[in-house]
């Protein structure tokens, strides 16, 4: 990379060593001198975004920007779903849940906390939201939501090399943010981006912006004597814990899920030290082959836990190993299941 950077010619195979890494940044938390491989890779991709980024990518991403068209698409999709109008190869190869027709509104509960939503998970995965701020609830926050502009955080385009794009969406959801109550990321990935706009921007406003974001568990952790108990009905469960790689080898915040889950069920971590499930943002999508090889490893150890449920807190994560035939749940969910919130 420093090489290129300094006017060595960018070769085929320099393009797709480039091109082909997951982005899981576990060897950032196995290097001894702390590089920080992510930002390298993100900002030779920024580099050489006009040859690997490809124009259809590009207008993908675009939907990511606009909630309202991303909701009426979901909407279109949802409804050809259950028309059987999309092939079947097509959705395992996107991983596509089965898509709301409607969704439920989330409404503000008070200005304790910011909930950050994001475009993706907003569309797709809104009970997670809903659980999320029914647990805060009963811990006595109120919740506050961003308007439109706090939509997408901007992660999959910093992960593919769009740059300029990606600090556009950063300032927007910078603002739409105001004040300095706690933003809380039920998002691994949404999370690690948001910590990053200190980098990103270099500005002091994104510097204070960062300093008040948290992922969810280790906020919920450091409260934990306000969390509601388990239903007095519930049933025992025995819940696999998958390390999103974003909560893992960036945040560094796995802990706190294994602490706010081991309230309301059995955790069982799985026998590989958090190695990356093969999601890795559009990585699935890009390179189903690779991605799809990563996943089975993942799986196979999933099937050896013997756990009823796996908990996993990126949307990425727990769509691709769903898509594999895994019951994955987000651990919110499971703790407002638990403690009868929902």
């Amino acid at each position: 990379m420093r090489l290129v950077s300094e006017g060595a010619p960018v070769t085929q195979s320099f393009l797709e060593v480039i091109s082909s890494c997951v982005m899981c940044r576990a060897c950032e938390t196995a290097c001894p001198s702390s590089v920080h491989f992510g930002s390298l890779m993100e900002d030779t991709r920024a580099s050489l975004a006009d040859k690997t980024v490809p124009p259809w990518q590009v207008l993908a991403y675009s939907v990511l920007e606009r909630p309202k068209l991303l909701r009426v698409l979901t909407g279109i999709g949802a409804v050809a779903q259950r028309c059987r109008l999309i092939p079947r190869a097509l959705e395992r190869r996107l991983s596509l849940p089965r898509l709301p027709v409607r969704q439920a509104t989330l409404t503000p509960t008070g200005s304790d906390v910011w909930l950050f939503t994001g475009c993706v998970m907003d569309a797709w995965q809104r009970p997670v939201h809903a659980a999320t701020m029914a647990v805060l609830a009963a811990m006595g926050f109120g919740v506050s939501l961003p308007g439109p502009e706090g939509a997408c955080c901007g992660a999959l385009h910093s992960h593919a090399g769009l740059k300029s794009k990606a600090t556009m969406l950063a300032s927007k959801v910078i603002a739409a943010f105001p004040g300095d109550a706690p933003v809380l990321v039920d998002s691994a990935g949404c999370g690690a981006q948001l910590l990053d706009y200190a980098r990103l921007l270099g500005t002091d406003e994104a510097v204070s912006f960062a300093s008040r974001v948290h992922d969810i568990h280790e906020w919920v952790a450091r409260r934990a004597h306000l969390l509601p108990p388990v239903k007095p009905d519930a049933i025992p469960l025995r819940v696999a814990v998958q390390d999103p790689c974003h909560l893992r080898h960036v945040q560094r915040s796995h802990l706190p899920v294994r602490d706010v889950l081991s309230r309301y069920a059995s955790v069982v971590d799985l026998d590989d030290d958090g190695v990356c499930c093969g999601a890795g943002g559009a990585y699935s999508a890009l390179r189903p082959k690779m991605a799809g090889a990563i996943r089975q490893a993942k799986l196979q150890l999933i099937d050896a836990a013997a756990a009823d449920v796996v908990a996993s807190a990126n949307p990425g994560c727990s769509l691709w190993l769903a898509g594999g035939g895994a019951r994955v749940e987000h651990p919110m969910v499971l703790v407002a299941q638990r403690a009868g919130l929902m």
